[in-house]
């Protein structure tokens, strides 16, 4: 049977935390094709709330669309936001704070678009800080990243140290990937620990 790829490993670890949470709730903070929205709307159910963000409106028609073609009364309510991963505690309301089961961030650039437009150190590692924030104890974060695409090896480098400079009494961090590539897409997930994390200006 082989490895389950990056994407699918990442979709198992998300879906495991809000399967075992009645009315989770979870953020995709990079929409793309809506992939991983539609995953998140099954695992959280009907009682569930997954908030969907993008900068570009295409990729949320796209996971919209998504959604629109699976839709049944069995998925979690969707909310598409407009906005930056770094924006999401602005977004997100309050009482959520430190609630959410999952956050999944997929990087690189929506294949069915621009693909000069891509993620970038400059706003995913403030959002990773942020995302730590709105996670509760034991919520998960997944962070697939692309090295072989132009700019997307520079951002795998820097978000792995920000991974790896993590405390241990906050979070626990493992890697998933390909050895033998250095070039192909692989996974960080980090599972957040019951300390306190600060609250970010």
């Amino acid at each position: 049977m082989g490895f389950m790829s990056v994407l699918s490993f990442a979709h198992k670890l998300a879906a495991e935390r809000l399967e075992s949470v009645s009315g989770a709730s979870a953020i995709d903070a990079t929409a793309g094709t809506g992939a991983d929205t539609l995953m998140l709307a099954r695992a959280a159910g009907p009682k569930g709330h997954i908030y969907s963000f993008d900068i570009q409106q295409a990729a949320l028609d796209h996971t919209m669309e998504r959604l629109s073609r699976h839709g049944d009364e069995s998925l979690a309510t969707v909310t598409p936001v407009l906005a930056s991963h770094d924006r999401m505690k602005e977004h997100i309301p309050k009482k959520l704070h430190g609630q959410l089961q999952a956050i999944m961030f997929n990087l690189g650039y929506l294949p069915t678009g621009d693909h000069s437009i891509i993620t970038t150190p400059h706003s995913t590692l403030p959002a990773l800080d942020i995302a730590l924030e709105l996670l509760s104890p034991r919520g998960i974060l997944t962070i697939v990243l692309y090295p072989g695409h132009p700019g997307g090896a520079e951002e795998a480098e820097l978000v792995q140290q920000w991974a790896t400079s993590l405390p241990v009494w906050q979070a626990q961090c493992i890697i998933y990937r390909q050895l033998q590539r250095a070039d192909a897409p692989y996974l960080i997930a980090i599972e957040r620990k019951k300390g306190q994390i600060p609250a970010q200006d």
